[in-house]
């Protein structure tokens, strides 16, 4: 998810994609992480908590702490961070994190193991 949202921004597609891809896998990222920390979670959760951990970093950005401008100035900082908050990020947050439940669903029910490394019926859909 890294890589895709680093050529995202280096190979921008057509159109508002161009603007809001990297938001959207960014938040696609987070999920897999969560996924990685916590496999026995719901997919219902963890899309909450990668929607929620990408509004915070967001709202963050309305920080103006020194060193927290400094951080922002690294290459790291602005790409984990970033660096102006827009109210339109939310909804790549939202696509974001709508397509990595319904990847991860789409995996479980096809027997296999869901592309976010979690182990089959380590989350009840039904639930």
């Amino acid at each position: 998810m890294i890589a895709l949202g680093l050529l995202s921004r280096r190979f921008p597609l057509p159109g508002v994609f161009a603007e809001y891809t990297g938001d959207a896998l960014y938040t696609v990222a987070a999920f897999c992480a969560l996924a990685w920390l916590a496999p026995t979670r719901r997919s219902t959760v963890l899309a909450g908590a990668a929607f929620g951990f990408s509004g915070v970093v967001e709202c963050s950005q309305l920080l103006s702490w020194q060193w927290l401008v400094d951080l922002r100035r690294s290459p790291l900082g602005a790409l984990v961070l970033g660096q102006g908050f827009q109210w339109e990020d939310f909804l790549a947050y939202g696509a974001g994190a709508v397509g990595a439940f319904l990847l991860d669903g789409l995996a479980r029910r096809a027997g296999r193991t869901p592309i976010f490394g979690r182990a089959p019926g380590s989350d009840r859909l039904s639930r």
